[in-house]
């Protein structure tokens, strides 16, 4: 018998939970993290579980499962993990604080070049290109209008690669 080794599903649009069904069928390992969201709908809040990662599901496989998971409609493609025994231990510790109670999200990465759309304080609606990142919770916006560009220090979101202005430390024109 084969060894058992992790590989990276990127499925088709929204089908993480398909494929994942998919696999309890075909008695194979899948690991899907999800956490909490709600949503109020008419008053009314409603609780559901989203991907941790959009677009992936990790599996662990014997060589003849690769195939019959690449063949699923589910799968657009297979990605070998190159490094198995840190990647088992990275998994593993998402999925442990996927567990507890603290609220967890995917973190994207807000970086020099990026457009980002402001999304609270007194510049929200106001779209602007990263010009610096600075920490973890600031970024340098360069904001473009009548021609000129103004550099203004913003604190950084990391929801959906937009950026909250609720503070604004410095504004200049270069």
């Amino acid at each position: 018998m084969s060894e058992l080794l992790w590989f990276v599903a990127h499925t088709r649009p929204r089908c993480e939970k398909k494929l994942v069904q998919f696999c309890e069928r075909e008695q194979i390992s899948a690991k899907l993290p999800c956490y909490r969201a709600a949503h109020k709908y008419r008053g009314k809040t409603v609780v559901f579980r989203r991907p941790l990662f959009p677009g992936y599901v990790f599996l662990q496989l014997i060589g003849e499962q690769r195939r019959k998971v690449y063949n699923s409609d589910f799968v657009a493609n297979l990605l070998d993990v190159p490094d198995q025994e840190p990647f088992a231990v990275q998994l593993g510790e998402i999925l442990q604080a996927l567990e507890t109670d603290l609220e967890i999200r995917l973190a994207p990465t807000i970086g020099k070049g990026m457009r980002v759309k402001i999304k609270q304080g007194p510049l929200r609606g106001m779209e602007a290109w990263v010009e610096e990142r600075y920490g973890t919770n600031t970024a340098l916006l360069r904001l473009d209008f009548i021609g000129q560009a103004a550099a203004v220090k913003e604190a950084a979101s990391a929801d959906r690669a937009q950026v909250s202005s609720r503070s604004v430390a410095s504004t200049h024109v270069h």
